[in-house]
Parts: C-alpha cells; structure tokens; sequence
C-alpha cells in the first residue's frame, strides 16, 4: 500500500506559478509510476502529467512547456511545478502512484484545490 498526500494547492492570479507537492508512505515509491491528475467541476478527470520509473516523463498537450513533473525517490516524494498558470487551469489537482502500464488505477492522493483567477 502507499499513501500519497498533496500539498502546495491554493489562490492565483492567471500567469503566476505554483509547485504541488505529493509525498508518500507506506511502500517502496521507486517502483511506481508518477502521475498527476486534475479534476475541474463538472468534468471527468484527466492526466495532466507522467513521470515512469526510467525518468521518462508524458505531458498533456494543454500543459507542455508551462508544467514540470519531478519526483525525489529519496526522499518519496513527486512534484508538480505549475508556471503561466491559466483560469482553465483551475480544478483538484491529485496525484497518483502506480504500477508500470497502470496509470490512473492503484493509489491516490485526496487532492489539492488550485485556483486560478483572472
């Protein structure tokens, strides 16, 4: 089992950043795929960014060249760095832990709220 837990959510104006951070427990973290997810209102939830366990990483075409997906094994934890955020940015952003071919099932994160005004 592992537990993720996301962090760094929160109120901005369009253009600024943000860096979402998920921390996790409970199991080897190395093994697992990285991927954050969002989730607006009203909307299914949809992969914004992957990160394999070979450093390969996948980017939605709605975020590339604005979004980073990192992650530290050492220290468990994955990363989201958010620039020239956008209104359409806004929703829960949820990280997700999983076993190489299995992303978007096994664990995940409760969530982080991320708003972005205009």
């Amino acid at each position: 089992q592992v537990q993720l837990v996301e962090s760094g959510g929160g109120l901005v104006q369009s253009g600024g950043s943000l860096n979402l951070s998920c921390e996790a427990s409970g199991a080897i973290f190395n093994i697992y795929t990285a991927g954050w997810f969002r989730q607006a209102p009203g909307k299914q939830r949809e992969l914004v960014a992957s990160l394999t366990t070979g450093g390969r990483t996948h980017y939605a075409e709605f975020v590339k060249g604005r979004f980073t997906i990192s992650r530290d094994n050492a220290k468990n934890m994955i990363y989201l760095q958010m620039n020239s955020l956008q209104t359409e940015d806004t929703a829960v952003y949820y990280c997700n832990a999983a076993a190489p071919g299995r992303l978007g099932t096994d664990f995940w994160g409760h969530g982080t709220q991320v708003t972005v005004s205009s």
